[in-house]
């Protein structure tokens, strides 16, 4: 069979059912070979980058999924490098395949002939140029061992045309995936580092989004149960126990954070890391304000994390599946005997700040603020619904004020934050995940950057609902200029000569989205938004094609966040609760 079509044949016994991308001349052959070999669903993206979001949003919806995105050579590879740097970021197994010139012309300057496996080593854990037809079975499956060893991450594999095309000797009913690679901690290791939980007396457990990743969150809340210590979920880590669960201690830093949590963080002594990386919009700047009066015991499944933001008291080089079985194992010998301490005071605590330390959301001005939009969608969206979103105060006010109840139920990009991320990516959770209700959520300018892939869910008919929250401001960035006393090109509003109805707010969104076979909404007024977010529903199920929901904001809010990078120093613009009704949706009702 011809080295395309022994590619294919690996991709389905290594368990790919779906892939997303655009083909191209370079790639055609592996189309042919897509097409011939069946049982892999294609999804046709509008933009090449577009595929590699929808690839990573696919792998991060369900434990197991690899997402596979595939272009032609030259700038299709180029346009999913922020695609791989997002997935590598964040710990995202995804696999990008590119066409290529023939090897013969690939150093001549061959039209559309890059060197994109130099270009995408930074940002991926393997990218190679294959120039032998028979080593490809054998790339495809390192490529696979590679993505789901140790820290998972993204592999990008490079395909000359005439590569593609040489027939190979491959017997695909013989191929066996090679087995995965990942450190798991010892006993004593764990004795250790349950020791540094029994000395102290308000323990905290931070966890991180390599727990979702390694599917332990179950381990996570049990381990959390015995122990009675109080859990503050990292951005990537939000979902490992449910934001009801009475040791959810809310989440800390200095943009997506409750005041609660970092309230309770601020009053810890200890501090047991597990499958995080201590991200500056988790940490701040200010080390010594989140270290100070603490000892850490950080457990990570890659070595070199250990140590690289501050170094901690302990160490654990671990898969957070392995150490927290054993955790969960020495806590039960250790309770059996008696020897856990009353946690009750200090979890009391915990839920005491929990019901007194929150924002404001309901708020009645029109044009609405964006608060009242999170309480709304805290009444119209279930446990069950899985939220997309990337960056901007769009994402920041949504960490801070909705609810999140299940692992992979907040999908996010976190480390990379590229506008533009959600619509593509909620394809990609939606297309893994037909059965569970996708909320997208996007500011205008992220909404805006890839609006095309809108097309992509009405072509295949895959419905989801975007709240898509609207000031016409580059929001964040207005933002972070106030500390330099200027707004400089961040300013999106102009009057649109065909819906002079919209006054400055530009862009007629409305339009657009049905102009690409969507469905659309547009509120103006907070005591439409829940008619318009049940609309949206059944408007989706019945047309099966994404929703928009525009809520047309006041042009300026300033979203609660450090303008220090000190999560001691948090700045709250906006007046706090101070009755029951400023906050109806919150997680506890406000104690006064």
């Amino acid at each position: 069979m011809t080295a395309a079509r022994a590619a294919v044949e690996i991709l389905k016994r290594e368990g790919v059912t779906d892939a997303f991308g655009v083909p191209g001349a370079a790639i055609n052959p592996f189309y042919k070979a897509l097409k011939e070999g069946g049982g892999i669903n294609h999804t046709l993206a509008r933009h090449v980058e577009g595929a590699s979001h929808m690839a990573e949003g696919y792998t991060r919806t369900k434990p197991g999924n690899i997402g596979v995105c595939i272009g032609t050579s030259g700038p299709a590879g180029t346009d999913m490098i922020t695609g791989l740097y997002s997935a590598i970021g964040d710990s995202i197994p995804i696999l990008c395949i590119t066409g290529q010139a023939p090897t013969s012309v690939i150093h001549k300057e061959d039209f559309q002939a890059v060197d994109i496996a130099s270009i995408a080593k930074p940002v991926t854990k393997m990218a190679v140029t294959v120039l032998e037809a028979a080593q490809v079975p054998g790339v495809f499956q390192q490529a696979f061992h590679l993505m789901r060893s140790s820290r998972p991450g993204p592999v990008l594999i490079d395909l000359p045309i005439d590569v593609q095309l040489t027939e190979i000797e491959f017997d695909p009913e013989t191929y066996e995936p090679l087995p995965v690679y990942k450190p798991a901690a010892t006993r004593a290791q764990i004795e250790k580092a349950i020791s540094f939980l029994l000395e102290s007396e308000r323990p905290v457990i931070v966890a991180g989004g390599g727990i979702v990743g390694a599917d332990a969150t179950g381990l996570l809340v049990e381990f959390a149960e015995l122990t009675r210590t109080p859990v503050i979920p990292t951005l990537m880590g939000w979902g490992t126990l449910p934001d009801d669960h009475e040791l959810n201690a809310g989440m800390v830093g200095v943009q997506t954070s409750h005041r609660y949590g970092n309230a309770n963080f601020l009053e810890s002594d200890f501090v047991l890391g597990i499958g995080n990386r201590w991200a500056n919009r988790h940490t701040g700047y200010k080390l010594d304000v989140y270290r100070e009066g603490r000892k850490f015991v950080h457990v990570d499944i890659e070595p070199t994390q250990i140590g690289k933001i501050f170094p901690p008291d302990y160490g654990v080089v671990s898969d957070a599946k392995a150490a927290l079985e054993l955790f969960v194992e020495v806590a039960k010998e250790l309770k059996a005997e008696g020897r856990l301490p009353d946690r009750a005071d200090w979890v009391a605590s915990t839920q005491e700040r929990k019901a007194t330390l929150l924002r404001r959301t309901h708020f009645d001005n029109v044009p609405m603020k964006p608060q009242r939009v999170y309480e709304e969608m805290n009444k119209a969206f279930g446990p069950d619904t899985r939220y997309v979103t990337t960056i901007g105060l769009s994402q920041i006010a949504g960490a801070q004020m909705l609810h999140v109840y299940k692992p992979r139920h907040w999908i996010n990009c976190g480390q990379a934050g590229p506008l533009g991320w959600t619509i593509p990516a909620a394809i990609g959770v939606a297309k893994a995940d037909p059965d569970s209700p996708v909320v997208a959520l996007s500011g205008d300018y992220d909404f805006q950057f890839l609006i095309e892939e809108l097309a992509v869910a009405a072509q295949h008919r895959i419905p989801y609902v975007h709240v898509l929250v609207n000031n016409a401001y580059l929001g964040l960035i207005r933002q972070a200029q106030i500390g330099l006393d200027i707004n400089f090109q961040v300013n999106l509003e102009f009057e649109n000569i065909n819906a002079p109805e919209l006054g400055v707010y530009g862009v007629d969104h409305v339009k657009v989205a049905e102009g690409l076979g969507c469905k659309a909404i547009r509120v103006t007024e907070p005591d439409q938004l829940g008619a318009a977010f049940e609309q949206a529903k059944k408007l989706a199920a019945e047309y099966q094609v994404p929703v928009v929901v525009e809520a047309i904001l006041e042009r300026i809010t300033n979203i609660s966040m450090s303008r220090t990078m000190d999560i001691s120093d948090i700045s709250e613009f906006e007046d706090l609760a101070t009755e029951p009704g400023h906050a109806p949706t919150s997680i506890k009702p406000l104690k006064v």
